[in-house]
């Protein structure tokens, strides 16, 4: 296992990073910064400090290359997307240990996950750009004749495209991919603390043709060149993924120009049992908070809602479940658990388990850090018993492999409870009774729903949030629309 880490490592220490703007890929101006592996707390490799001139600078040639990738077939813009999509997947090899040491991710999920879905995204925004066409209007009688329309889609310009750190390459591939594919630019800024496997995806963009503009890519540890390129009057579009407080940043910055936004933000979804379900099904997948990338995911089911009937049972079950998971070295193909992404994170996921524990939350698993790791970013598996909806562990995302379960007495509670949050990005429900599944699903304020399944979406459903969990919609045919300005062109 060691030698495996090490491999890691050399690899990523091995490359050269720099940023991309304008078909040049250039150093930063602040120099570099380091990637800090979160299982091992060491430094796998450098990222450029862009200054906020060069964030700029990159808005600038996305905008001066728009006009001339707007201009291109969609023949050819798909081309390129599955040419690059072709070239991440030949690279597999060496990307996986690049975002797993980045991003703490097990080996396994960042295998299965991280780099090709990364590729899927691609190949899938060209054959859907591919099938777009104008839509005609029914024919109207007017006092001059017969008036003729269709609805036309064009480009909105240059978009930059802001992602968060849980699924790095994933994220942005799900941003460049339909912006691309539509005839945008596009400016991409990774997450600070795992940017390596996002430069690597610009560098294959460039590799394989795509116009020098056409992609600029910039990464810093510090947020001033991201708010510069957010707000750059060159910018016509901003595409994020992350949390609220920074969407609603963005919302601001985007006013003064009128911005085009596309805002995939918090969650804290509402998880609801009911006494019929299968329960042993809705326990495994509502232990995907832990077992799925240390519950760093936006659709994360941690208010889990109990009818009162089998709550002590559920709770019960999912109390083993928590102490039964091996939480470690991610290289490790035992592991299930791995770390969360920085020690600032830790400290804030621990932040809100104090918090529970002092607005008087039963903690019955988990709760600390694992006795036996000595290095690493880690935090136990963590269980709460007779929560409430009052208290902060009910509001607030942790993203952290944390869930609080609050008992319910009847649908209406259900929904009631469930809709009290100021989030509303996704929901789960578990019931053998279809009628009532769908019937509550309908109820709850919330972007998307999954009916007893687990956190897996339908790439081509629509995907995004209600309330304060974002604006627009990700997703097959709907992100691609989400890139493009409606027209309406008509004629006698």
């Amino acid at each position: 296992m060691a030698h495996a880490a090490a491999e890691t490592q050399e690899t990523i220490a091995a490359g050269t990073y720099r940023l991309l703007i304008g078909g040049e890929w250039v150093a930063g101006e602040g120099g570099e910064y380091p990637i800090v592996n979160p299982a091992t707390e060491t430094v796998v490799g450098y990222a450029p400090e862009a200054s906020v001139g060069q964030a700029r600078a990159a808005a600038a040639a996305a905008k001066e290359a728009a006009p001339g990738w707007a201009a291109t077939s969609v023949g050819e813009r798909a081309a390129l997307l599955d040419a690059a999509a072709a070239r991440i997947l030949e690279r597999r090899r060496d990307l996986v240990p690049i975002v797993q040491a980045e991003t703490g991710a097990t080996l396994t999920l960042t295998k299965a996950m991280q780099v090709p879905f990364c590729a899927h995204r691609l190949t899938r925004n060209a054959d859907l750009a591919r099938s777009m066409a104008d839509t005609p209007l029914p024919p109207q009688a007017t006092r001059d004749g017969i008036s003729g329309a269709l609805a036309h889609r064009q480009p909105v310009g240059a978009v930059a495209c802001v992602t968060s750190y849980n699924f790095p390459m994933t994220n942005m591939a799900g941003k460049i991919g339909p912006a691309l594919a539509t005839g945008n630019t596009v400016l991409i800024k990774p997450a600070p603390q795992d940017p390596l496997g996002v430069i690597e995806i610009a560098r294959i963009l460039d590799e394989v043709g795509f116009p020098p503009g056409v992609v600029n890519v910039v990464t810093a540890s510090g947020p001033e060149p991201a708010a510069a390129a957010c707000a750059a009057d060159d910018i016509d579009m901003v595409s994020f993924t992350g949390s609220t407080a920074v969407g609603q940043s963005i919302y601001s910055a985007a006013a003064p120009t009128m911005k085009r936004l596309l805002l995939e933000l918090g969650g804290k979804s509402a998880n609801i049992v009911f006494d019929d379900a299968d329960l042993a099904r809705a326990v495994r997948g509502s232990a995907s908070v832990w077992t799925f990338h240390s519950g760093q995911i936006c659709i994360a089911p941690t208010r889990l809602y109990v009818q009162e009937g089998v709550y002590d049972t559920v709770v019960e079950q999912m109390t083993v479940f928590a102490k039964a998971l091996t939480v470690g070295d991610p290289l490790d193909p035992k592991t299930v658990v791995g770390p969360v992404i920085t020690s600032l994170h830790r400290d804030r996921v621990e932040n809100h388990i104090a918090n529970a524990e002092a607005d008087g939350a039963d903690l019955v698993a988990g709760g600390g850090r694992p006795a036996d790791l000595e290095r690493g970013f880690y935090v136990e598996p963590t269980l709460f018993a007779n929560g409430a909806n009052s208290m902060r562990i009910a509001r607030d995302e942790v993203f952290g492999p944390v869930i609080v379960a609050i008992p319910f007495e009847d649908e209406d509670e259900a929904v009631a409870l469930a809709n009290d949050n100021d989030f509303g990005l996704h929901g789960y429900v578990w019931t053998r009774d279809g009628e009532r599944a769908m019937r509550v699903a309908k109820s709850l304020r919330t972007g998307s729903v999954a009916i007893n399944g687990g956190t897996q979406q339908n790439p081509d459903a629509p995907f995004g949030g209600f309330k304060m969990s974002g604006v627009g919609r990700d997703g097959g045919r709907y992100g691609l629309e989400a890139y493009t300005e409606l027209q309406a062109i008509t004629w006698l």
